[in-house]
């Protein structure tokens, strides 16, 4: 990546060509996503503002939450990263932000670092310079604080360098390298489940590089690690009621979606529109046919990838170095020597066919739940850590899209070769053309609704009601727009008592003698209330602001009681 420079007396590191390249594709993608950020694209959510409250009250000492507000399973990482930057500047949706802008900065980082080692540094310059393009879907999971996903990204890579390392001999600190391992191990666990097929694939190779080691005291260290990194959940879960631990309430939340789907349609959704949407090859409301090309293709890279890194490990060879002064040896110590040097040949190939399996596993988990069916478009997400296996994936097309450049190939061979280079080139032009769409003509609904939640927030906050009902999507938004100075307590459509993740916020509106209610314009609810209201509807104060409705009767409407 770099290579020593004396200058004057000092030695400074100077960037190969490849390493440059990268690192102003990384700068690029750094900036955009900036910009972005500065001006809260993609538009902020209820979601999202529930780990901006959580971040505000930790901040200010109020609360030490383990997990999301209402729930037992995604962990709050994400939320005690944003706690400082809060606490100092307040809130602020691109204050929220910054932290998840830095993490994809350390991934850009990272994956440049193990794609290099693993493959080559042109090919890694390529996987970044794709990775810095994104149209909404992307950049909505590496930018809003939802939980889970950019941490969880960087927590494997991490892992894997380490693999890597320790198995190339680079890591003199072994045993705090694997305790590292292990604390990563944990912190991913806390965050999110999701990301259990990349731990599991992680932690194999570790065992694969340093086998021998976790016989010994490495093994206590690896699993202290863990234990230090997943204790936040384990003894929330000690305290926990029946069926409020994590596996129950994620269990449910798994199996409540309702009749299960064909297998076809599952894959459909998980490879046409999953994969394509996950690696920013389609706005965010779709895939056309011509973009779904990439998730008919995927199953084929993965089984590549898995061969390719299997005839690599078969063809690793000894380092010259250990042919050298064997007979001034013992021999110990030379089938020492030379098994550490086998297997930081190797260790390319394994962590290639890790993040192969990875994937498998992370795509087949997803084509397991309906969700893949009934709404893919939603729960795409899900697949965004597929972007790990990038590197695993491509490795195979370059490869043969390089050998027939070179022409060290014969006529099928250039074939091959030039249909992996289409393929490539087809990929960066998707993702390109995807991400000029969003950044020149996707961001104006975005902003748009920003604008109109700033605005509901600020009359609000200016001339009250500070005690409202609203809708879901609605309430954590506006709380958190306003610093708290409007509580919100969330109804359903049919004025019934909702998903209010922070109850203290509830019980302090249902205490108001006088709550307003914020609706949006003709929806649902406002159509209810308005029978509710019936002839005081006109009589009572309401002004509309930004599309929403502010209702502020004399007497409160409260059906579910």
């Amino acid at each position: 990546m770099s290579q020593p420079e004396q200058h004057r007396g000092r030695w400074r590191p100077r960037l190969d060509r490849p390493a440059f390249v990268a690192l102003l594709f990384g700068v690029a993608g750094v900036v955009y996503r900036l910009v972005l950020t500065v001006f809260t694209v993609p538009v902020s959510n209820s979601d999202e503002a529930t780990f901006g409250l959580a971040a505000l009250h930790i901040g200010q000492g109020r609360e030490r939450p383990v997990f999301l507000y209402g729930q037992h399973y995604m962990g709050m990482v994400e939320s005690y990263l944003a706690a400082p930057l809060v606490a100092v500047a307040g809130p602020s949706w691109p204050v929220l932000r910054l932290p998840m802008l830095a993490l994809y900065a350390l991934f850009l980082y990272l994956i440049h670092r193990l794609t290099r080692r693993i493959c080559a540094p042109w090919f890694a310059t390529f996987v970044v310079g794709l990775l810095v393009l994104g149209g909404e879907r992307v950049v909505r999971d590496q930018l809003t604080v939802v939980g889970g996903r950019p941490e969880v990204k960087f927590a494997v890579l991490v892992m894997l360098l380490i693999t890597v390392g320790l198995a190339a001999g680079t890591i003199h600190r072994r045993r705090l390298a694997v305790t590292a391992f292990g604390l990563l191990v944990g912190l991913a666990l806390w965050s999110d489940w999701l990301i259990l097929p990349y731990l599991a694939v992680a932690g194999l190779a570790l065992v694969w590089a340093v086998r021998r080691e976790l016989l010994g005291w490495s093994s206590l260290l690896l699993v202290a690690g863990v234990a230090v990194g997943v204790a936040p959940m384990i003894v929330d879960n000690l305290r926990a009621g029946p069926g409020d631990d994590s596996l129950s309430v994620f269990r449910e939340v798994s199996t409540k979606a309702g009749p299960l789907p064909p297998w076809s349609d599952r894959i459909r959704g998980g490879l046409l529109e999953g994969v394509p949407l996950a690696h920013g090859l389609c706005p965010v409301d779709g895939c056309g046919r011509w973009q779904q090309w990439f998730g008919v293709l995927y199953p084929v890279l993965l089984l590549a990838g898995a061969v390719f890194a299997a005839l690599a490990y078969r063809r690793a060879a000894r380092p010259r170095g250990e042919q050298t002064s064997r007979a001034a040896r013992p021999r110990g110590e030379q089938t020492s020597r030379a098994a550490a040097g086998l297997r930081g040949a190797r260790v390319g190939p394994v962590v290639q066919l890790a993040l192969v399996v990875g994937a498998a596993l992370t795509l087949l988990s997803y084509v397991r739940s309906p969700l893949a069916a009934t709404s893919p478009l939603d729960n795409a997400r899900y697949l965004s850590v597929l972007q790990l296996s990038l590197p695993a994936v491509l490795w195979p097309l370059w490869v043969v899209a390089v050998a027939c450049w070179r022409g060290t190939v014969g006529a099928l061979g250039r074939l091959t070769g030039a249909l992996s280079t289409a393929v490539l080139a087809a990929l960066t032009v998707t993702a390109l053309l995807i991400t000029v769409l969003f950044a020149t003509t996707g961001t104006a609904a975005s902003r748009t609704e920003e604008r109109q939640a700033r605005e509901l927030a600020a009359a609000l906050r200016a001339n009250g009601p500070h005690q409202v009902y609203g809708d879901y999507w609605t309430c954590n938004r506006l709380i958190f727009n306003t610093d708290e100075t409007v509580v919100c307590g969330v109804l359903d459509g049919d004025l019934s008592p909702g998903q209010n993740r922070y109850l203290p916020y509830w019980r302090q509106v249902g205490r108001a003698e006088r709550p307003g209610y914020v609706t949006e314009v003709d929806s649902p609810m406002d159509r209810r209330l308005r029978r509710l209201l019936a002839d005081r509807a006109d009589a009572a104060p309401v002004r509309e602001v930004g599309g929403y409705r502010v209702y502020h009767p004399d007497t409160p409407v409260r059906p579910w009681r």
